[in-house]
């Protein structure tokens, strides 16, 4: 023995995906300016909706009386959708700048510096989720409960992988910072077409197709829970079941191209 200190897989993999975290940490205290669009966005969102459409809890089949709770979790999951979009096209950059070239030579596993970048993204999105949500509280939204509120930061966080995985996939398939657009193009048309803007029977033509269609929709309708009715196991389990399978979709879509670079 040369006494060196040689650490289990399991944990030398932790270790890595702790540093990868720790290092978006460290961007985000460093250039706290870079988080401000993912930070405002979803709460101007949110207030252009509700003053817009705030109206339509008049209608009947309508189920709240309030359109900020009704509408709030949308711009949680949006600011979801943009913190994941921006995770990718982090990525891209230091693909661009020949940082991930470093990462991918070390003997760290291509899954755990992709579940790096993944889980970092998780743990940011809760920062706009938590603004946006003390907007809306302070506008009238209903409190959802501690049950409820922890089923929406879980779809917030688990929202944020997917749309993490999307980006990833992306900036490893064109290695530049040009495909941001369709980053944050391609979360923002799966988020709001589902029941964004009102109740699934309240909505025709087109939309309502495919929102019927559109797994998100399941999540959004899980994340709504306590904001909007009681919090029940049958609207929870239909959005984990979703969001696994998003994950699981575009997770291997992004692995493949990180075992494809650099080879």
């Amino acid at each position: 023995m040369d006494g060196t200190l040689v650490l289990p897989a399991w944990r030398s993999n932790l270790a890595t995906i702790a540093a990868l975290i720790g290092r978006a940490k460290n961007e985000l205290i460093r250039v706290p300016g870079a988080a401000i669009p993912g930070v405002l966005a979803p709460t101007i969102f949110f207030l252009g909706l509700n003053g817009v459409f705030g109206a339509l809890t008049h209608l009947n089949g309508f189920d709240t009386g309030s359109y900020e709770s009704f509408i709030v979790p949308i711009s949680m999951l949006q600011g979801a959708g943009f913190t994941g979009a921006a995770a990718g096209v982090n990525l891209a950059r230091d693909i661009e700048a020949g940082w991930l070239d470093r990462l991918l030579v070390s003997p760290a596993p291509r899954w755990v510096l992709l579940a790096g970048t993944v889980l970092a993204a998780s743990a940011r999105a809760l920062i706009p989720a938590t603004l946006v949500l003390a907007v809306a509280l302070l506008l009238g939204a209903s409190f959802p409960g501690v049950d409820g509120l922890l089923i929406a930061y879980l779809m917030v966080a688990a929202m944020a992988a997917v749309a993490a995985c999307w980006g990833s996939y992306l900036a490893l398939r064109f290695k530049s910072q040009s495909a941001a657009p369709l980053m944050q193009a391609g979360m923002m048309a799966l988020i709001l077409t589902t029941t964004a803007y009102a109740p699934l029977a309240l909505l025709s033509g087109w939309l309502a197709k495919i929102a019927r269609v559109n797994p998100v929709t399941q999540v959004v309708e899980a994340a709504r829970q306590g904001f909007v009715g009681a919090v029940s196991w049958g609207e929870t389990w239909p959005g984990l079941l979703a969001l696994a399978g998003m994950l699981a979709l575009l997770g291997a879509l992004a692995l493949r191209e990180m075992r494809r670079t650099g080879v």
